[in-house]
């Protein structure tokens, strides 16, 4: 396996960067970047959970720490040639990618073109109620904390040309059974994570602006931070999309079944035969009525190392290369805490525990038991991604400007059979975690 390619500081990433970890040595004169190096190399080949690929990013005190990369972000089966991951390969990176839809929100929200406690209905067009709860608005507010009463049980991707208002509205042609809407808690009251609110979240900024998503965020974020990154893979450039990861599992794709002595099996962005084509209908697309083709929830590709000239900017208060992106304030709000578990169940549900507290966009870590994500000293707000096999964390301490971004580009065995030791997620994520924090990090 053709797999290191590693970058210890004094690489001109990201602004200015000052040796850290190189003059850190350990016994026998290596660097807590060789361990590092050394301990996700045997994570990446554990035989009890593979890695497709991997790419880690730590930054430690505002600066980067580490950089490394395992694995191959094409395998090709003895077919075609493999190709190793580096520190610029594109990830799909799933469910991350609401809390970047959330960045770009928040530029329209201090653009005082939307506010986050009205009712969403003036932005979308059309009346927007749970029919059990009709009297109660549905809030920005609610769609960022999960808390807006939708569900994902009747979906929450949906063809170009199709209108949102026609699924989720009572009587309209795709409302069918309403399985979208909660009977048992109305709009506020309880937390269940909802992919559908971000299609929503996504058709609403198209209404204000005018813009196509994908091309919105391009405006809004992406190209603000210099960033190779985009919602449509169509778009990428050639060389972005050349060095984009396949994501990969030992699964087949009907029926499901695993097997960890088996091929890798292409699950996503498989595209070493042909290009990326546009959404299917694109040809039908209305501004407006449903972004979901570009999925605002799940669909941004972006390199570990762009997500560090995020999560770089986040910790300076909304600064980039000298410039503003957003106001410090507006990141106080969307990282200020708006719901926490009760530890009853009583208002809302943790997936397991995987969920117990959420911002605006964003999941919440404490350092405390059963919440955290090392085991002590990181407490941390960000997002978890999980699709197609690929596991992603973007997690970072805006008191003392650590953090860490971990892209997982598949899995051999079913990461629900590797349960964590101390927390909801699998135990290759803990250790991937524990190791880069104790070595990129704690120090």
């Amino acid at each position: 396996m053709n797999e290191h390619r590693r970058t210890v500081l004094g690489l001109a990433l990201l602004g200015a960067c000052e040796p850290l970890l190189a003059a850190v040595p350990v016994k026998g004169g290596r660097t807590s970047a060789h361990t590092l190096d050394d301990e996700l190399r045997a994570i990446v080949r554990d035989p009890a959970c593979e890695l497709a690929s991997l790419s880690v990013l730590a930054i430690r005190h505002g600066k980067l720490a580490y950089e490394g990369q395992f694995g191959r972000r094409r395998i090709g089966n003895g077919e075609m040639p493999d190709l190793p991951a580096n520190r610029d390969t594109l990830y799909r990176i799933a469910s991350i990618s609401k809390m970047m839809t959330t960045l770009g929100l928040m530029r329209l929200v201090e653009q005082n073109n939307v506010e986050l406690d009205a009712d969403v209905s003036h932005y979308l067009g059309f009346t927007l109620r749970n029919p059990h709860f009709p009297q109660q608005a549905i809030t920005l507010r609610h769609l960022l904390t999960h808390r807006s009463s939708l569900r994902d049980d009747a979906g929450y991707s949906f063809p170009a040309g199709s209108a949102l208002r026609e699924f989720v509205k009572p009587g309209a042609s795709l409302h069918g059974e309403g399985k979208m809407w909660a009977s048992n808690a109305g709009p506020g009251e309880y937390f269940t994570y909802c992919n559908l609110g971000w299609g929503l979240i996504g058709t609403l900024m198209e209404g204000i602006t005018g813009e196509r998503f994908d091309r919105l965020m391009q405006r809004l974020l992406l190209q603000p931070l210099g960033l190779q990154a985009g919602y449509n893979p169509a778009e990428l450039p050639p060389p972005a999309l050349a060095n984009l990861a396949t994501l990969y599992r030992k699964r087949t794709l009907d029926p499901e079944i695993w097997d960890a002595n088996g091929p890798w099996i292409a699950q996503a962005d498989d595209y070493h035969a042909r290009a990326p084509a546009p959404p299917p209908g694109i040809e039908r697309y209305v501004i407006g009525e449903n972004a979901t083709p570009f999925s605002p929830t799940g669909g941004l590709r972006i390199s570990a190392r762009d997500m560090g000239t995020v999560m770089l900017m986040l910790m300076n208060g909304g600064v980039h290369a000298g410039r503003r992106i957003l106001r410090k304030a507006t990141l106080q709000a969307m990282f200020t805490r708006q719901w926490t578990a009760d530890g009853k169940g009583s208002n809302g549900d943790t997936l397991n525990g995987l969920f117990n507290c959420w911002g605006l966009g964003n999941a919440q870590f404490p350092d405390q038991p059963g919440r955290r994500l090392v085991e002590g000293g990181f407490d941390a707000v960000g997002h978890l991604g999980d699709a197609y096999g690929l596991r992603s964390v973007f997690a970072f301490d805006p008191a003392r400007r650590n953090g860490m971004i971990v892209l997982v580009g598949g899995t051999s065995s079913d990461p629900g059979l590797q349960p964590g030791d101390y927390s909801a997620l699998a135990r290759f994520e803990e250790r991937i975690l524990t190791s880069t924090f104790r070595h990129a990090i704690a120090g």
